[in-house]
């Protein structure tokens, strides 16, 4: 099987991650994309919503589509956030599978300051979207083409901390989700 790997906070699930994950299963011909929402990891800025949010939104958002699946892995305790031990137990676990870890170019930008990132390359294929304003030389990567979409979840946390429809910006799910929790207000 061809698996992409979607990782990222998810604070909350928004459009430009499902195009992102749709982009990725055509492009690359996968069968499935796992979703791997990180924890709290001390290396960056902690999520604004809990983790049992995050996930609850996150399963809304994929709900229809069969391909799609959410690891939670990430989230447990103990969990070091580090993709490249995320990868040493997915490679374990899914022995025969191509992996694709699915980045956008931001994160690709600074791929060299992540914790050993030739295991990482050794342990999966990494993929890589287009993001606005980022230019990327993706050597050693897949370009996913897709249009870039300009939504970002601090974007759509400040909308909602504000009252602003996010009817655009996130499946009705999940904005049902962030009204009816008065998340991010």
């Amino acid at each position: 099987m061809r698996v992409g790997l979607l990782g990222g906070t998810f604070d909350p699930v928004h459009n430009a991650h499902l195009a992102m994950a749709r982009a990725a299963l055509e492009a690359l011909k996968l069968d499935r994309v796992r979703w791997l929402p990180t924890g709290n990891p001390g290396y960056r800025k902690p999520p604004v919503a809990s983790a049992a949010d995050r996930v609850a939104m996150l399963k809304l958002a994929l709900a229809n589509e069969p391909r799609y699946e959410v690891d939670e892995r990430e989230l447990r305790a103990g969990a070091s956030g580090y993709t490249v031990d995320t990868l040493k137990a997915l490679r374990r676990e899914l022995a025969g599978d191509e992996l694709y870890l699915l980045i956008g170019a931001d994160q690709f930008a600074k791929f060299d300051s992540w914790r050993d990132p030739e295991e990482v390359k050794r342990l999966a294929e990494l993929a890589v979207f287009q993001r606005p304003q980022i230019d990327i030389d993706a050597s050693g990567a897949r370009v996913v083409p897709m249009k870039a979409l300009e939504i970002s979840a601090s974007d759509i946390r400040a909308r909602a901390a504000r009252g602003e429809d996010l009817s655009a910006l996130v499946p009705a799910a999940v904005a049902n989700y962030i009204e009816s929790r008065r998340l991010y207000s």
